[in-house]
């Protein structure tokens, strides 16, 4: 008699679980560090991201074909998954959390040399580590809004479907 509780073993998802979630706030970076690098490292922090999120919709996709197997109705049910992921991610992962990140950086770069006398290079790396320590605080407000977005709208068409767990 063996009085050990099972162990349930949770699939790791590498898009979510792993360090390769990381890749997807590639262009939150990239916008932090625009005043001081080239506008081709900012955009190729851009591709990073998008090929991320491009990846995680492929993976969903997958699991979705296979959890579904040969069942009616399969080719639906994974262009939803694909769907709700891309889209999800490159709302949260991408577009608002860059534009955010974009605005608070040429804010912050603005108002330092507006009210300080700092030489422009201390005001633009300022601006970087203002912009680099706002990351964590949006994350979560952004993904609870993106949520909130697709439930109101884009998972009505297809009745709530596969919904993103980010």
């Amino acid at each position: 008699m063996d009085s050990s509780p099972e162990k349930v073993t949770k699939e790791v998802d590498i898009y979510r679980d792993t360090w390769v979630r990381f890749l997807g706030y590639a262009n939150e970076v990239g916008e932090a560090f625009r005043a001081l690098v080239p506008v081709g490292v900012v955009w190729a922090s851009y591709a990073v991201a998008t090929a991320y999120v491009s990846a995680d919709a492929v993976d969903k996709g997958k699991k979705a074909a296979v959890e579904h197997g040969e069942s009616p109705g399969k080719t639906t049910r994974v262009a939803v998954a694909v769907v709700d992921t891309f889209v999800w991610q490159a709302l949260a992962s991408v577009a608002i959390p860059g534009f955010t990140i974009n605005r608070i950086c040429a804010a912050s770069l603005y108002l330092l040399g507006r009210t300080t006398r700092w030489p422009l290079p201390v005001r633009k790396w300022t601006t970087t580590a203002i912009g680099l320590s706002t990351i964590p605080f949006i994350i979560t407000p952004i993904d609870r809004s993106v949520d909130f977005l697709l439930d109101s709208s884009l998972r009505k068409v297809y009745g709530g479907g596969s919904k993103h767990e980010p």
